[in-house]
């Protein structure tokens, strides 16, 4: 069994990279032409930092997950601190044609900010490969002004100062970088309908099959991987195209087809709490009262 490689300082990534050492102990920023003629060794690396790559492809496309509509000019993935990342063979030759930057930052960077409150609202941090930002060259000038601030920051002597106007550009860009995934989202609407067919014919087929009693409600990982996407980025798809997340689209549905339940059969509500996998059917009349304002027997009697 393949090894895997664990990443938890700065100082680390620089050498895998053969760059020199770095300038901050919790963040770097470098670009290929560092190091252009780096060989990274196959293998998987854990790496336990958070990590923004900017990529612009000159001799390749991305394989998945880009359309048309989508900017050709740049591509952004994001990665949180535990998720793995492999090199193959072969795969090296490509990265050097790519062109941007990189920006690597330990967890400590961020402990004592706002940021550390807020940052996992940024769910494209849990995104697939495939689920990547594609950025306009505006765009594209918007963040590089954004790393150049905090190259500086890294770059000049550090005092006092330093680590809170890191951070609040740090923040900025992932702002932007939330802002640029709507606009991505909407760019998307016509595909996204398509998922949307999808989620709801998932949905439908899953409260069908009489997993429910076993298995319980699907989760929202298991609705991301039924359309082939990671759980995260298809409840920010459905949140720009319907208001609600996939958590939220999962509890409407089993509350309409709690409520067909309660209106065309005889069961009691302990019973049909079961049949949709509650272990306590005090957890099952408490979230069909939040959603309605009635408790499941209250319902029965107003119809």
């Amino acid at each position: 069994m393949e090894s895997i490689i664990n990443i938890n300082r700065i100082s680390e990534v620089h050498k895998v990279l053969e760059l020199q050492s770095p300038q901050h102990p919790l963040i770097s920023i470098f670009s290929t032409s560092d190091n252009p003629n780096v060989e990274v060794h196959n293998g998987k690396y854990r790496v336990n930092l958070y990590m923004i790559s900017l990529k612009t492809m000159k001799s390749c496309e991305m394989l998945y997950g880009r359309n048309s509509y989508d900017y050709q000019e740049g591509t952004l993935i994001y990665t949180a601190p535990g998720q793995v990342i492999a090199f193959e063979a072969g795969q090296e030759n490509s990265v050097e044609k790519e062109e941007g930057w990189t920006i690597v930052f330990h967890p400590d960077l961020i402990r004592h900010s706002n940021l550390a409150q807020t940052i996992s609202e940024y769910l494209f941090f849990d995104y697939g490969t495939h689920e990547a930002l594609h950025v306009s060259e505006k765009e594209k000038r918007i963040l590089l002004e954004l790393i150049n601030n905090i190259k500086r920051e890294i770059s000049d002597n550090i005092d006092k100062h330093s680590q809170e106007l890191i951070n609040i550009n740090l923040e900025s860009l992932l702002k932007y970088s939330n802002r640029f995934y709507d606009r991505q989202f909407y760019t998307r609407t016509n595909l996204n309908k398509g998922y949307l067919v999808r989620f709801e014919k998932f949905l439908k087929d899953y409260f069908a099959s009489g997993l429910l009693i076993n298995q319980g409600l699907p989760t929202v990982q298991q609705c991301g991987e039924a359309l082939n996407m990671s759980g995260y980025y298809l409840s920010d798809l459905l949140k720009v195209e319907t208001g609600k997340s996939t958590k939220e689209h999962i509890t409407l549905y089993m509350v309409e087809q709690a409520k067909t339940k309660l209106l065309g059969s005889n069961s009691s509500v302990s019973e049909i709490a079961f049949d949709f996998g509650f272990e306590y059917p005090q957890h099952f009349s408490k979230l069909f009262k939040s959603k309605t304002g009635y408790s499941p027997s209250e319902y029965r009697t107003l119809n």
